[in-house]
């Protein structure tokens, strides 16, 4: 685009601009087979294995230390056997959509930075999910990383504007999402639920994706969704490119609100999700950051006296 107006930025027309590519027809077509209820391990193989790339992330996927099986896994059918459907699904869907992700140059955006802040919010999603006892975790661990998804292609989009938001964030000391209210009227939560719904993802993943950046409002809700609560707080981890947790308090405090009694510490917590991401980020061929988010609370704590 070449004109950059804030507040005149109508979403719809920008991302009609943007011409959003399809998901592959591998993706597709496991979406269409999640919404039968008769389908088995055997017939979610059928279009993992139509598709040689997406076949050898899953395999690779399988045979992390993350899983730390004793035997190489072999076959996708085995795979889909041992790890659960839901699993497998999620990760392919996650994969197909990080295939379609652009990699602009925009201020101080980094792709590699942002997946790697979404790896840690799914992983710490997904262990606060089994804690507020949601029936599937594995659904908020990939709604959790795609909630950023929209950010690289925005960047793209209006890279002046948008270069200019995230200079102002001031290393976290303002949340993105706040920024782009104030001068859009939408933010990068909307902008993705709204990419989420083009590529028909399931309902659940693209409200949950939405509602992010709202922890209060999931906090006001007396009946929330646990997946939905276990994405919004692990929206307000720190990205790995700051250097202050701005959001610790408010995580903390989130925290103790929402957890049950026998519930792991928040260090437990940070320090299980640290364990995780070392393991699970060859996968994903990403680098551990330089800061832990164990570093990052203690430096945190140290900080408020």
């Amino acid at each position: 685009m070449t004109s950059e107006q804030p507040r005149l930025i109508d979403l719809s027309q920008l991302l009609a601009d943007a011409q959003v590519a399809a998901l592959p027809p591998s993706a597709i077509r496991l979406l269409e087979i999640s919404r039968e209820p008769d389908h088995g391990p055997d017939d979610f193989a059928v279009p993992i294995e139509s598709d040689p790339g997406l076949t050898s992330q899953v395999l690779r996927f399988v045979n992390s230390s993350y899983f730390g099986f004793s035997r190489e896994i072999s076959s996708v059918k085995a795979a889909i056997t041992l790890v659960g459907v839901r699993t497998i699904k999620n990760f392919a869907l996650w994969s197909a959509v990080f295939s379609l992700i652009p990699n602009p140059t925009c201020g101080p955006l980094s792709v590699k930075s942002l997946w790697r802040d979404s790896l840690r919010r799914g992983l710490l999603a997904r262990a606060v999910a089994r804690i507020l006892g949601a029936k599937d975790p594995e659904e908020p661990f990939s709604v959790a990383l795609l909630q950023d998804m929209a950010v690289p292609l925005l960047a793209k989009q209006i890279p002046v504007t948008y270069g200019r938001l995230l200079a102002a964030r001031e290393d976290g000391r303002y949340p993105l999402s706040q920024l782009e209210e104030a001068v859009f009227g939408w933010t990068h939560a909307r902008a993705a639920a709204v990419m989420a719904r083009q590529w028909s993802l399931p309902e659940a993943f693209a409200d949950g994706i939405e509602g992010h950046a709202s922890m209060e409002r999931w906090m006001r809700c007396s009946d929330a969704e646990p997946g939905g609560l276990a994405v919004a707080l692990s929206a307000l981890l720190p990205p790995v490119a700051d250097s202050t947790w701005w959001e610790c308090a408010r995580f903390e405090d989130c925290y103790q609100r929402i957890s049950r009694p026998g519930s792991p510490a928040i260090g437990d917590l940070l320090a299980q999700t640290d364990r995780e991401f070392h393991d699970f980020a060859p996968v994903l061929k990403l680098t551990r950051p330089s800061r832990s988010l164990t570093d990052c609370y203690h430096e945190a704590l140290a900080a408020a006296g």
